[in-house]
């Protein structure tokens, strides 16, 4: 896995168990519709994989050198 995910919460954590509320806060999401551009790595998908259902993800490539 190379390049960058682009993480977007398009859904309030309000009412969801704690746990998935401190997944988006791990995540660098603070308000809705805040984009942050992470690394692709397991540990990144993983956490997104939790939260699914509050946010969308896009694969950004990595830019040819």
């Amino acid at each position: 896995m190379s390049g960058q995910l682009a993480i977007t919460l398009i859904h309030s954590p309000n009412g969801c168990p704690p746990k998935q509320r401190a997944t988006v806060e791990a995540l660098g999401l603070r308000k809705l519709h805040h984009t942050v551009v992470l690394p692709d790595n397991p540990s990144t998908r993983g956490a997104a994989l939790k939260v699914r259902h509050l946010v969308t993800v896009a694969v950004l490539e990595a830019a040819a050198e």
